[in-house]
């Protein structure tokens, strides 16, 4: 009688579970890949299609079907999670090392809020998917769980705003309590600032990029007061 392959039932390790364990190793692998290839094919399909594309649309553009999707990814909502992770995890990264790379607070700031708005608008339709639920979409159980991605990515932003003012604060005691309400209330400026920024039509009015990220970071760093007091008075 033929004898099985010893490498296709795990004869090597002399337990009968370890080709159990290797076939679901490599079905956990293959299952990573493929989960990996549809957030790619779903970014690009809503880069092309807008934020409003639908788990049908999107799968469409990825080749495949729908219930592929919502096998991986639940549901709409679980989906924006899984692209949401990856988009926001590089945008992190790019706002750490723009930071990094800045020699005072002032030029940290310009430097963050640069980067974050060069990302956001190169691809207005991902970063809106991703950051808001679309209309008319059902409530779902993953959806705290994609707020909560957001969330994480924002509180870390705000860590990088205000450890280096941490360091100067060194020398003032007791304006740490005050100065901590401040990078919290500098993301809000910053978000609503550059999503309206980014919703706004091309015109000759709207700023470029680099001069938006310069007037957001004057507002941070010394309000609306100087523009008001070029202003005639009344």
């Amino acid at each position: 009688m033929l004898e099985a392959d010893p490498a296709a039932h795990g004869a090597t390790s002399g337990t009968p579970g370890a080709a159990v364990d290797g076939r679901a190793s490599r079905w956990q692998s293959h299952r990573e890949e493929r989960r990996r290839e549809l957030i790619k094919s779903a970014r690009r399909a809503v880069h092309a299609l807008g934020s409003e594309a639908s788990m049908e649309d999107i799968a469409a553009a990825a080749g495949t079907s729908k219930s592929v999707f919502y096998r991986y990814f639940g549901d709409k909502a679980g989906l924006q999670q899984a692209v949401g992770e990856v988009v926001l995890n590089q945008m992190q990264r790019r706002i750490g090392e723009a930071a990094q790379a800045a020699q005072t607070p002032r030029e940290g700031l310009f430097a963050m809020v640069s980067a974050y708005l060069q990302m956001a608008e190169t691809s207005p339709n991902v970063y809106t998917f991703v950051t808001r639920s679309a209309p008319g979409e059902p409530e779902s159980q993953n959806g705290p769980a994609a707020a909560g991605a957001l969330g994480h990515f924002f509180d870390a932003i705000s860590e990088m705003i205000a450890a280096p003012m941490r360091q100067q604060l060194r020398a003032a005691p007791g304006k740490e309590a005050v100065i901590g309400y401040w990078p919290n209330a500098a993301i809000g400026l910053v978000r609503n600032a550059g999503e309206q920024w980014l919703a706004s039509p091309d015109s000759p009015a709207k700023p470029g990029q680099e001069a938006m990220a310069r007037q957001i970071t004057d507002w941070l760093c010394f309000g609306i007061a100087p523009e008001l007091s070029d202003l005639p008075s009344p």
